[in-house]
C-alpha cells in the first residue's frame, strides 16, 4: 500500500493540534474505501480536507458490525440486552415499549455528535486528537448518543441504539479505536410519569426554578426524583439480569454535557469495582430542540466490550476482532444466556485440514473424535462435523470433518500437520472401516 502523508500544523488556540492526514491510493474494507482525496462509506462519497484524520485501519472496520456477528460475544451481549427490555417493558397489549436500532450508519455530522448533545465548543472530545473526522462536516460517531435527537424528532419515546463507535485511543488489552455501545432513552409525559402516584393533582413536570446539583432549572424536584427512581431501577434490574442476583452495586455522581443530574453505576465483580455504565436525566434543552419539550426523560450508555470482558473473562479487547475459530467457537451457543467462560487459545497460528470419507453402517462420530484425539493428542484444538451427505444413487453416506491443529508452544509447519493428518486417515481406514474420498 502506498501512502502519501501530508502534515498540517494547526492552531492549538482553535483546539486543532498538529496531526497527520493519511491519503492512500487505495484502501478498502467492507463498508468504506478511499481513493485519492475521496472517502467512500456505504456507497456515499465524502471529500477529504484538512480535518480528515480517519486512518485506513479504522476505515477497514466499517461494516464489520461485530454486535450482529454470529459467534461473537458482543452479539450475545446485544441479544441479552434486547431480551431484557423486550421482556420487562411492554404495553398492556403485550407489545415492547422499547424499539431497537442496531444498523444505523456510524457516519454522522458534527452537529449530531456534539451540538445536538450540548457538548461545549471547547470540549476535549471535539479535538482531532480524540475523534475521527472524515472532513470538517462529517465524522465517525464517538458515541451512540449521536442519534438521540434524530430519533426523538421522528416521534420515538423509548428506544435503544446499539452500534460501533470510534475514538482515537491507545491499543492495548482494554482500549481499541473501535468499540461498541448500547444507548437507551425513555421519555415520559406528565400522565405517564405520575401514573403510579396516589394523588398526582398538584404534581407538575416543569417550573421556572434554579439549577442545582440535584435538578435542572426547568424540572420540578418531584419530576426529577421520579425520573431518577425509574432510571436507576431499570439499570439495576438490567445489571442483575446480566450478572445475577448476588451482586454489590453503588451509584457515583458523574458529569455529562447532555444529562443532569448524572451518575455512573459501579458493580463489584470478581472482587473488584467496575464501572458498568453512565446515565442521567436528559437535559431539557435537548428535548425542546427535538420537538419534545412537553416531555421529560432519562438516558444511559454502556460499553458492550466492557460487559463482555467481565462476563466471559476475555482478557484482551482485540480478541473481539478475531476470526480464529478457537475463539469464535467458544461463543457458538443456541441461547444467548448460556454461561461461557473464555478459555485462552495459543498465540501460535492454527492449521486446518478437512477429511471426507464414506462411512459404514453403524458409524458413530464420537468414535472418530476419540481416534483423532488418540493420534493427535494435545495438538488437536477442535474437530467439527461440517457435512453429512447421502449419495442419491448408491445411498452411501459421507461425512466431512474439519480438524484444527495448533501447538501451544510453537508454530506447526504444514508438513507436520500433513503427516499427522495422514496418520489419522490411515487409522480411520484401518480401525473404523471408512473409505477416504
Amino acid at each position: 500500500m502506498i501512502l502519501r502523508k501530508i502534515t498540517f500544523v494547526l492552531n492549538e488556540v482553535k483546539h486543532l493540534p498538529t496531526w497527520c492526514v493519511y491519503r492512500q491510493l487505495s484502501v478498502k474494507g467492507k463498508g468504506a474505501s478511499q481513493f485519492g482525496d475521496t472517502i467512500k462509506v456505504f456507497h456515499r462519497n465524502y471529500p477529504t480536507d484538512m480535518f480528515t484524520n480517519v486512518t485506513p485501519s479504522v476505515l477497514s472496520k466499517l461494516g464489520e458490525n461485530l454486535h450482529k456477528k454470529q459467534c461473537n460475544p458482543l452479539n450475545l451481549i446485544r441479544q441479552r440486552i434486547a431480551d431484557f427490555f423486550y421482556k420487562h417493558y411492554v404495553t398492556r397489549a403485550g407489545n415492547p415499549i422499547f424499539s431497537i436500532y442496531d444498523n444505523i450508519s456510524p457516519v454522522v455530522t458534527l452537529e449530531q455528535n456534539f451540538d445536538s448533545l450540548l457538548v461545549p465548543k471547547d470540549h476535549v472530545s471535539r479535538s482531532l486528537s480524540d475523534s475521527y473526522y472524515i472532513n470538517m462536516e462529517y465524522m465517525l460517531r464517538a458515541h451512540t448518543s449521536a442519534h438521540q435527537s434524530d430519533l426523538i424528532k421522528s416521534g420515538l419515546d423509548s428506544f435503544l441504539v446499539i452500534g460501533d463507535v470510534y475514538r482515537r485511543d491507545a491499543i492495548d488489552s482494554t482500549h481499541y479505536p473501535v468499540f461498541h455501545q448500547a444507548e437507551g432513552v425513555r421519555l415520559f409525559n406528565q400522565f405517564q410519569l405520575f401514573s403510579d402516584v396516589r394523588d398526582p393533582t398538584d404534581l407538575k413536570l416543569f417550573e421556572n426554578g434554579v439549577k442545582t446539583d440535584d435538578k435542572q432549572a426547568d424540572l420540578t424536584f418531584d419530576a426529577t426524583k421520579l425520573l431518577e427512581f425509574s432510571l436507576k431501577k431499570t439499570l439495576q434490574d438490567l445489571t442483575v439480569f446480566l450478572f445475577g442476583q448476588d451482586l454489590e452495586m453503588k451509584w457515583v455522581e458523574a458529569y455529562f454535557p447532555f444529562t443532569h443530574p448524572s451518575w455512573e453505576l459501579e458493580i463489584k465483580y470478581q472482587g473488584q469495582w467496575m464501572e458498568m455504565l453512565g446515565c442521567g436525566i436528559m437535559e431539557q434543552k435537548i428535548l425542546k430542540d427535538a420537538g419534545a419539550g412537553d416531555k421529560v426523560g432519562w438516558a444511559f450508555g454502556l460499553g458492550l466490550e466492557r460487559l463482555a470482558m467481565k462476563l466471559y473473562s476475555i482478557p484482551d479487547i482485540r480478541l473481539f476482532w478475531s476470526n480464529d475459530i478457537g475463539f469464535t467457537s467458544q461463543f457458538d451457543v443456541d441461547d444467548a444466556a448460556t454461561p461461557v467462560t473464555y478459555k485462552p487459545v495459543s498465540n501460535f497460528p492454527h492449521c486446518i485440514n478437512d477429511i471426507s470419507f464414506w462411512v459404514p453402517e453403524g458409524f458413530q462420530s464420537n468414535d472418530f473424535y476419540d481416534l483423532v484425539r488418540t493420534v493427535g493428542g494435545d495438538l488437536i484444538e477442535q474437530v467439527n462435523h461440517t457435512d453429512d451427505f447421502i449419495h442419491p444413487k448408491t445411498n452411501r453416506r459421507s461425512h466431512c470433518y474439519r480438524i484444527m491443529y495448533r501447538h501451544m508452544e510453537k508454530t506447526l509447519t504444514q508438513a507436520e500437520v500433513n503427516d499427522l493428518h495422514q496418520r489419522i486417515s490411515e487409522m480411520a481406514k484401518s480401525t473404523l472401516g471408512v473409505e477416504i474420498r
